[in-house]
């Protein structure tokens, strides 16, 4: 979980950036899989040979001159930007990859796909600036990951749009926003006692793209030592970036604790979370909630937090619209923090394409003391049992966004502060609500809000109009008794008929 420090300065690491096939060592090692025809089931037909073998671990051997390096050391790896793949070629994308070193042993094979033929690129020292460092000897070292950078910014210039790097990993950007929370292709066992396994793309396919295309195209193939899978992933960029993703799964064992579309991020504290944290600014978080748009078009919200001992919630859904991790407060005043600019930082939201049947969407909130680790992990994860030796195909789209991609029709959840209440241990909380459905409510109309508790006492409940700000705040008082973990549920209501979405949330002693 400490890949933070890293990949927070993606846009200034190192990465080999490499041109054609010229070059290719002649102690090349033998032709690896994948290499010629190349369709749309080629990845498929590799994942599936994969998982009907024994698993073997990953190929980590790196000199100790790499395996050894630290984080600044790591950086001083720097790449000649004019050997991009595609540079020069007046295509809308171009990719660059990371060199092998610091916490990133794990070699990755990259291929070009071009006219039904896929090719390797290759590794070559010549291309890296090593610094101060002791330039490798060995010829074929290969990659760690790559990054695709397009034009998203201004039509002059190729902005870096995505990385894939470490274990199943990648993160993107839309528009104007810099790099915060993670996707990963498969999560197993996360927040399991007994440790958590870590699945690794160990081979990926570059389509090279047409002249004016909108998208690339990439193929993964991705290991475990529980399942395999083939990926396939079409990336637009735009003001949002947009992954279409279709995953076919191949267990190697009965899989019953597989997430599926996870995402990792980190909240450390908030405004109203400021306790017991010695930070000159008012909040660190690359996400604030977890949204969900239900099967039954509800739409809820549930604060982030970063908790005194691991926090697993589980969501259950016949058939869920939609979920993400948010950053919904972009006020740079929010943070005040000019390096990390955690207001530019995208949502993440996961669209099912087609129906992924019963399960549930599971949070998973771990404690932390820095703003380095990612502490904040959710994912799909089916209700049944994803069987050894059978495949399974499940389609979705990701938007790096700054709000979900579905109707803003409901006033939302936009802050939510807690304090003291009037009683000893008691807590008051009041959230912040606007949206579309207040803009035509007086200010002195009677709304109410609804309110429930799992355990406790909940009393106090109002709803009161902010004049100031043109919105309406809902308040209440909890007095937890003797539960050391409450549930609590709101939402703003005009008689029966909802204004706000739901607001859910965990609180614990």
């Amino acid at each position: 979980m400490r890949r933070r420090h890293l990949l927070q300065s993606s846009l200034s690491l190192p990465a080999l950036l490499i041109e054609t096939r010229r070059g290719i060592a002649a102690d090349a090692p033998p032709k690896p899989a994948g290499v010629g025809p190349f369709d749309a089931a080629t990845v498929r037909k590799l994942a599936s040979d994969l998982a009907s073998k024994p698993f073997q671990a990953p190929d980590t051997k790196l000199p100790d001159t790499l395996s050894k390096l630290d984080y600044d050391q790591y950086r001083m790896i720097r790449f000649d930007p004019a050997k991009s793949l595609w540079h020069g070629q007046k295509l809308p994308f171009e990719a660059q990859f990371f060199h092998r070193g610091f916490l990133y042993a794990n070699r990755v094979d990259i291929f070009e796909v071009a006219g039904g033929q896929s090719t390797p690129i290759p590794y070559n020292p010549d291309y890296f600036d090593f610094g101060a460092l002791p330039r490798p000897t060995a010829q074929d070292i290969g990659f760690a990951g790559f990054r695709l950078h397009a034009p998203i910014n201004r039509s002059d210039y190729y902005d870096e749009v995505c990385v894939f790097l470490g274990a199943s990993y990648f993160r993107a950007v839309g528009k104007g926003q810099g790099y915060g929370l993670s996707a990963r292709g498969l999560s197993i066992k996360t927040g399991d006692p007994a440790g958590e396994e870590f699945p690794f793309f160990k081979t990926f396919w570059i389509e090279r793209p047409a002249v004016g295309a909108a998208s690339v195209v990439i193929h993964a193939l991705l290991d475990s030592q529980s399942a395999a899978a083939a990926f396939r992933f079409s990336v637009r960029p735009g003001n949002d970036t947009i992954f279409d993703v279709e995953m076919a799964l191949y267990p190697r064992t009965d899989l019953t604790a597989a997430g599926l579309a996870t995402m990792t991020s980190m909240f450390y504290f908030d405004s109203s979370s400021h306790a017991g944290v010695d930070d000159w600014r008012p909040a660190v978080h690359d996400s604030d909630g977890l949204q969900m748009l239900t099967s039954h078009s509800e739409n809820l919200w549930r604060p982030l937090a970063n908790p005194a001992t691991l926090q697993v919630s589980a969501f259950t859904d016949p058939s869920p619209r939609g979920f993400g991790l948010m950053q919904r407060q972009r006020e740079f005043r929010a943070y005040d923090d000019l390096e990390a600019r955690y207001d530019t930082r995208p949502s993440l939201w996961v669209e099912p394409i087609g129906d992924p049947g019963e399960g549930a969407i599971e949070l998973i909130e771990i404690p932390t003391r820095q703003e380095i680790n990612d502490n904040i992990v959710a994912f799909w994860r089916p209700k049944q049992v994803l069987k050894a030796k059978v495949e399974y195909v499940f389609t979705y789209r990701l938007h790096w966004c700054a709000n979900a991609p579905i109707p803003n029709e409901i006033a939302r959840v936009v802050e939510t502060r807690a304090g003291a209440g009037s009683e000893p241990g008691s807590r008051v909380f009041v959230l912040e609500v606007a949206g579309p459905t207040l803009k035509n409510v007086a200010p002195d109309a009677k709304l109410r809000i609804e309110v429930s508790a799992d355990h406790g006492k909940i009393t106090n409940a109002a709803a009161l109009a902010d004049p100031l700000l043109g919105s309406w705040r809902m308040s209440f008082e909890l007095s937890p008794e003797n539960a050391k973990v409450v549930e609590l549920r709101a939402q703003l209501m005009d008689e029966q008929v909802p204004l706000s979405e739901v607001w859910i949330y965990r609180w614990t002693g």
